[in-house]
């Protein structure tokens, strides 16, 4: 199973924070630093110093890591052109050597669009579908070819398709950024997935709602006559081990929540607890594990979890 460090910078943090926190990321073995695509905290607080960008964040982190894969979960299709965001994570790509990955969803958060003048439709599938196409057509388009797309909501007319991804199965091969597509519906999500994904990814579910998820993922790619196993199947979940019960009180403490409602959702308790709670969810066929840590200071949780936990989840 992948171990992977997933952060939330809109809730107060520099890049400063998140180099620190992907540096660690790195140098403690784990297989990636995603951040989410987020302009407003949520909850309390001041949100200090304010949002970073999440594509101008991961292209400073290309430059400043080796080794550890770098991803949104997830961009929201409101933010960005698709046609600017094929160019983003293209360029971003090629700064780090081909180790990008790009989630993206519809976008639910209304509050940051009103706060950043950033329009928000009330029905947002029809435009993540439609950047879906557009990315992967621009990225898969050979080179000397053209792109062109007409559709409801964005029109690309004899787009040259540049620049490419470094990840790309040769000079005429399909795109080979992976996208991973996240969400929890029953219906049109796996159907994406299965279009689109190389990833399917299930944020912060009930546990036991994990196989029914990817059961969905697994239907709706019979139904589109690709392989079930083509996918990684993928989950976020809240982090908060502590090494007794003390050092576990704090650190919920710290990121205002409870022991026990953590212990329940989450990758968290003691470190036996949190070993077992990986075992149960390879168990369910959890391939990757995004663990959200949200105290971006506390580096010795993660020296923690690397040395005491990562070694049962591989």
């Amino acid at each position: 199973m992948d171990l992977r460090i997933f952060t939330e910078p809109q809730q107060g943090a520099s890049y400063e924070d998140l180099l620190r926190v992907a540096q660690a990321t790195e140098r403690l073995g784990f297989d990636a630093f995603f951040r989410s695509d987020h302009y407003l905290r949520m909850g309390d607080g001041d949100g200090l110093p304010g949002p970073t960008d999440a594509w101008t964040t991961l292209a400073g982190l290309a430059r400043e890591t080796e080794r550890i894969r770098l991803g949104t979960l997830v961009s929201s299709a409101t933010f960005r052109h698709p046609g600017v965001l094929a160019i983003q994570v293209a360029q971003v790509d090629q700064m780090s050597g081909g180790r990008v990955e790009l989630g993206l969803g519809a976008g639910w958060f209304a509050a940051e669009h009103e706060a950043y003048g950033i329009p928000f439709p009330q029905k947002r599938f029809g435009i993540l579908t439609e950047q879906l196409e557009v990315v992967t057509g621009l990225w898969s388009t050979p080179v000397g070819d053209r792109f062109d797309h007409q559709g409801t909501h964005y029109t690309l007319t004899d787009s040259p398709a540049l620049p490419k991804p470094v990840q790309r199965a040769g000079r005429g091969g399909a795109a080979g950024v992976p996208v991973i597509v996240g969400g929890n519906g029953p219906r049109r999500t796996p159907a994406l997935a299965a279009r689109f994904g190389a990833e399917y990814n299930t944020s912060f579910p009930e546990i036991a709602e994990i196989p029914r998820n990817f059961g969905r993922v697994r239907a709706a790619c019979e139904e589109a006559g690709r392989p079930a196993d083509d996918l990684v199947y993928s989950v976020a979940l809240v982090l908060a081990v502590g090494a007794d019960e003390a050092e576990l009180g704090r650190r919920a403490a710290a990121i205002g929540r409870e022991p026990a409602e953590l212990r329940e959702h989450g990758v968290a308790g003691t470190v036996a607890e949190a070993v077992d709670r990986v075992g149960a969810l390879r168990e369910m066929g959890v391939q990757r594990l995004y663990l959200q840590v949200l105290d971006l200071q506390d580096l010795d949780h993660l020296e923690l979890v690397a040395a005491e936990v990562a070694p049962h989840a591989r």
